[in-house]
Formats: structure tokens, sequence, C-alpha cells
């Protein structure tokens, strides 16, 4: 290697696809050397990159997070670097995050996934639908927002943590699948007691699902998986703000009821569906930040069906899943 490696970047896949192709050529882009990247697919498949930095590891068929902590044992980075297969870094991301890590508290840091500029007008719907709180988003996951500061619970798709914290709180140690990071990030802070810092200038660009059915999938497997932790890990799920779909939901199933009301619970919700389009418009003012008109418009649909789909599914996971067993893509 030209340099000692500080950063191992660690991406599980369930095999070599195009997606990862290209993340790797931005990888190679990065401005420093001092790292190394470990791909890890399910079966053996030879490198199809000629840089001694660059390794595949035959998994077998587990899940993004038990292929990571295989990678963590054999990294030879001080820094943890996971990215989800189908993102890419920007060139700074390892800079930004070495001048974080400079403070000892730190344990770990969490960045933005932005849509990448060559995504479809689906795909770009498909993520505008998290660009406002008032579509029940979590904007500064998709967008820089603010300044640095601390979090509980980031995604894995654009996440550092110091090796020997990893190793401290024994990696994922999860076959859960989406949802590892949110059980990660809450053994991190309560067994180091060291914090995980947001950072909005520690970049990666992510993919979109390139349709609604694809999209509902997505949300639909985080509001199952969000709805089976809010009793099994209420740490960090157990929170009001993760029921609202649910309760948005059945809102919109007694409101079918509307004509059988007497005139008093008409006139609610009536009200209930006003508050409901003024938040859609502040919404739709918060998406046209960041994209035309025409994809910020169709983005309020995908929200009316996020809503519907992730609700359900919350309730799902936390009223009729004992043992929740998650499955690969």
């Amino acid at each position: 290697m030209n340099a000692p490696v500080k950063f191992s970047i660690i991406i599980p896949v369930k095999e070599i696809n195009g997606y990862v192709r290209e993340t790797v050529s931005y990888v190679l882009r990065l401005n420093r050397t001092d790292w190394e990247l470990l791909i890890v697919p399910n079966a053996e498949e030879r490198s199809e990159w000629d840089d001694p930095r660059i390794s595949v590891i035959a998994s077998g068929k587990v899940g993004p997070g038990l292929k990571r902590d295989m990678a963590a044992q054999t990294a030879e980075g001080e820094i943890l670097v996971f990215l989800d297969d189908d993102s890419y870094p920007k060139e700074d991301l390892l800079d930004v995050a070495e001048k974080h890590f400079a403070d000892p508290g730190v344990a770990a840091l969490g960045g933005p996934a932005l849509t990448p500029p060559g995504n479809g007008f689906w795909q770009r719907v498909s993520g505008t639908v998290f660009l406002s709180k008032f579509s029940g988003g979590a904007p500064e996951r998709y967008v820089p927002v603010g300044e640095p500061r601390e979090t509980d619970d980031w995604p894995s798709v654009n996440l550092m943590v110091r090796k020997a914290d990893f190793a401290a709180v024994g990696g994922f140690d999860s076959a859960f699948w989406p949802g590892e990071d949110t059980k990660f990030c809450l053994d991190l802070i309560k067994k180091t007691g060291k914090k995980i810092l947001y950072v909005p200038q520690m970049i990666v660009w992510h993919h979109r699902r390139p349709s609604l059915i694809a999209h509902l999938k997505q949300v639909g497997g985080y509001g199952l998986h969000r709805g089976f932790f809010a009793k099994t890990y209420p740490g960090t799920s157990l929170r009001p703000a993760y029921f609202v779909p649910s309760g948005f939901l059945a809102f919109c199933l007694f409101s079918l009821l509307i004509p059988f009301m007497p005139s008093g619970l008409k006139l609610l919700f009536s009200a209930g569906w006003l508050l409901y389009v003024i938040a859609l418009m502040k919404a739709l003012l918060d998406f046209m930040k960041y994209e035309a008109f025409p994809v910020a418009f169709c983005g309020l649909g995908y929200v009316f069906c996020t809503h519907l789909v992730y609700g359900a599914r919350f309730v799902q996971g936390l009223v009729f899943t004992r043992r929740l067993v998650s499955r690969l893509r």
C-alpha cells in the first residue's frame, strides 16, 4: 500500500453489480490514499480491480449487518466507513470525517445521502418525499442541514465509526435488515458513553427507488422494522413521531364514515383534512427548495401513499410481529 491504512471502507452487497462498480470508481477518486475498500458479496468472486487496496470477501448468504461485522474483523483501518452498495462518496468525505474524529468523545459520524444528479424523474420523486418534516421526513438525512450536532440514530448508508468502539459493542451483531443500524447506534451510545455526530458536510449520493411500487416496498420495510423496534428497542424507536402515520391511517379509515356522522363530528374530520392539506402545501414549498415543481408536485402523491403504507406496516410490526425475519435484497 502507498500509505498506512486509516480508513476501511466496507460495502455489503448480494453480488457485484453496476452500482458497486460505480461506487468503486468514486472511491478511487477520493482525495487521499490512506484507505482500503472491502466489498462483501455472498459468493466468492474475483476482484475486477487491479488495485491492492480493494478486496472482495465472500460472506455466504447473510444480512448486511453480519457482512459488515465480518469485514470489520479483517479491516486494518482505525476508522470503519460504511456505505451501501448503491451509494457513492464525495471526494472530500474522508477529510471531513478526520476533522471531527479529532474529538475523542466522538464514536461515530453520520452524514446526508443526497439524490444523485443523474437519477431519473421518478427516482427524484421518491427522494423528494423525505425532504420536509411536514411530510414526515428527516431532511437532514437527505440534504445538508444546519451545523454538526449530536444524534442517536443514523442509517448505515453514510456512517463511520471508530474500529475500537465498533469492537467494544460487538459490531452490528444483527440479522435485521433494514434496522440493523438503529440497533447498532443504540448499543454504541449506551455501551461506550460516547456520541454520534451528524456532519452535514460529510456527503454521499444514494440512488432512489425507480417506481412507486419499489418506493412503497422500501418504506413499508422501514415501517415494519420501526414498529417492531418500538417494542423491542424502545430507546430510540418508541417516539410519538413514528406513530403518526398509523394514526393518520386510522383517521383515513374513519373518514369513510363521514356521510353517517353527526354534523359536529363531520366538522371535526373536515378540519383534520384541512390541516393535512396545509401540511402538504408546506411540504411542497420545502420540496421546491431542492427540486423543480413537477417533481415536487408528484412527490405529494408519493407522500400520501407513503403515510398509509408506513402506518399499516408499523402496526404490523408493533402488534402482530413476534419474531422479525429480515430478507436480503
